[in-house]
């Protein structure tokens, strides 16, 4: 059985956000089954569904990512193979319109698996992805959004991540492929007026990304800080290849293991080698779709 799901963010999303959260994860898991449907692997439904995301200013990814405390971006980016435990991964990242194809460069290309800053682009320019300049990806509603925060240097990031206001629009995928294969993928332009050089869990495989044949694969979105402390995606990696491989229960208990531990926040999607999806978050809203070849209609919800 082939299957598919995506997620674009858990946080307390408004209304007036809704649709275009739903749209872009619709459309994502659209080309991503399309992929799987044509015989492609779960590698690159994985990539062509983050890279619409990417390209979707809706999302914090690609265009559209939050801008760090000296008015710059600086996106990370990971994904892995289950069938061999390749990954591939870039972090800090300024000058590339679709981090989530660089990862798999480095992936497929390299005896590296993370990459960051000038050396990725470096890497990027060697391997033939292509790079661009910033304002390609600064979105008036980031700008204003950089300039709101400049205004209250004093405010606690903390704070307001435990209050689930900050926006955490992380986009992810995992699939598997008609060969048995899975692949996961997750991509991230951080947190709002992060200080220059802050990595989260995105391009951490283990924490924000991880596949494995033989258990499932895994993507997570939220407090990027707390999924490292827990090593989330690993976690619910192991906790589904003990209780007999059930992909609701491991993202159930991944996250309370999250708030346990870490008082932490946000969503997770996983996969099981069956292609059964087991989908958590703890905040009010987590935009997330899925697809499997026994469905009619994919499901998406926010």
């Amino acid at each position: 059985m082939i299957s598919m799901v995506v997620h674009g963010g858990a946080w307390d999303i408004p209304e007036d956000l809704i649709a275009s959260h739903r749209d872009g994860v619709t459309r994502a898991l659209r080309v991503g089954c399309a992929v799987l449907n044509d015989g492609g692997t779960a590698v690159d439904a994985v990539e062509a569904a983050i890279i619409i995301m990417e390209d979707d200013e809706t999302f914090d990814a690609g265009r559209g990512s939050f801008i760090n405390s000296a008015g710059d971006i600086e996106m990370d980016a990971s994904i892995m193979n289950g069938e061999n435990f390749r990954a591939g991964a870039i972090a800090a990242v300024s000058n590339v319109r679709n981090p989530i194809t660089l990862a798999r460069r480095i992936m497929e290309d390299s005896e590296h698996i993370v990459l960051v800053g000038m050396g990725a682009i470096r890497f990027a320019r060697e391997h033939g992805v292509k790079t661009c300049g910033q304002d390609e990806l600064i979105t008036t509603r980031e700008l204003d959004r950089w300039r709101k925060a400049q205004r209250r240097p004093n405010s606690s990031t903390r704070n307001a991540f435990r209050r689930k206001k900050v926006p955490v629009d992380t986009v992810g995928a995992v699939a598997l492929d008609q060969y048995g294969n899975i692949a996961s993928g997750t991509s991230s332009g951080g947190t709002p007026n992060k200080y220059p050089g802050r990595v989260g869990d995105s391009p951490l495989i283990g924490c924000g990304t991880y596949a494995d044949n033989s258990v499932g694969g895994v993507s997570t979105t939220g407090w990027g800080e707390a999924m490292i402390k827990v090593v989330m995606a690993k976690t619910v990696i192991d906790l589904m290849d003990r209780n007999g491989n059930d992909p609701q229960k491991a993202a159930s208990d991944g996250l309370k293991i999250l708030e346990r531990k870490a008082e932490g926040y946000g969503g997770i999607i996983t996969l099981n080698n069956a292609g059964r999806v087991g989908i958590a978050y703890n905040t009010p809203r987590m935009v997330r779709a899925y697809m499997n070849s026994e469905m009619h209609q994919p499901i998406i919800l926010v």
